[in-house]
């Protein structure tokens, strides 16, 4: 855990689910809520990654968190998985909607088996990961979910416009849903990352023109971290932002 990264004590002991979690963004929200004493649960389809980190965790000595290999397009196999877990670590006071896939494509490109498929990662996991984990956090009193969102589409990106249409489409399932599931206490917002520097994005997409887009657009002169994004989730998940529902939080370094 960063040196920047407050202490949450009401997150010690919580049940955390993270969508995505073995790689990337997902894996950084994954070991941050355990060194915050969560126990924590996560699911990716990158199995060797998702190996790594939970030896990682647990050889800096928090609880190794729980995981399996589960691809989300198959909700029945999400849900079961979810369930799962929470068989072996209690109902959840947290789901993290993280997972996501930020292929390029041109408009020309798109079938309707491909728009689908990327719907299916994109968007439609993150409703019935919702769906699913809700009876718990109800039977608890309270919860908190994070949807992920993305800042491409304010941005205008264009390279990938199945992608900004899901991921635009977050704002609408944390506002849609946030009414109904406040009545038991249960806080569902939106985190919206800029540009952030995984590994992936560097070996994939950042170009020359790409760093001089950063430098032109952000505010701050500094790249975004995965760990920049994963510090205002688990604010959202703690009891700190226990009056924050149906909002959405931008960590861009202030390019929207």
């Amino acid at each position: 855990m960063n040196s920047y990264t407050a202490r949450y004590p009401s997150l010690s002991g919580r049940s955390v689910f993270v969508t995505g979690g073995g790689s990337g963004i997902g894996a950084s929200m994954v070991s941050m809520f355990a060194a915050q004493g969560a126990k924590v649960a996560f699911i990716d389809v990158a199995e060797a990654a998702a190996q790594a980190l939970t030896e990682s965790i647990a050889a800096q000595g928090h609880a190794r968190p729980w995981w399996r290999r589960c691809d989300v397009k198959d909700i029945a196999a999400l849900q079961a998985a979810l369930r799962e877990a929470a068989a072996a670590q209690g109902d959840f006071h947290v789901l993290v909607n993280n997972v996501a896939n930020d292929d390029r494509h041109p408009l020309e490109s798109i079938t309707p088996e491909y728009y689908e498929d990327r719907m299916a990662i994109n968007q439609r996991a993150a409703l019935f990961a919702l769906q699913a984990v809700v009876p718990g956090m109800k039977r608890l009193g309270h919860g908190s979910i994070v949807n992920l969102g993305s800042g491409s589409w304010k941005m205008k990106t264009g390279d990938f416009p199945c992608y900004t249409m899901a991921k635009s489409s977050m704002n609408g399932l944390t506002r849609g849903t946030a009414t109904p599931l406040g009545k038991h206490r249960i806080r569902v917002n939106t985190v919206t990352p800029g540009w952030v520097m995984t590994e992936r994005q560097k070996t994939l997409w950042l170009t020359p023109e790409g760093e001089k887009d950063i430098e032109r657009n952000q505010c701050l002169p500094d790249r975004l971290l995965a760990e920049d994004i994963a510090a205002m989730v688990l604010w959202l998940a703690a009891d700190d932002s226990r009056m924050c529902s149906a909002q959405e939080f931008i960590v861009d370094g202030g390019w929207t």
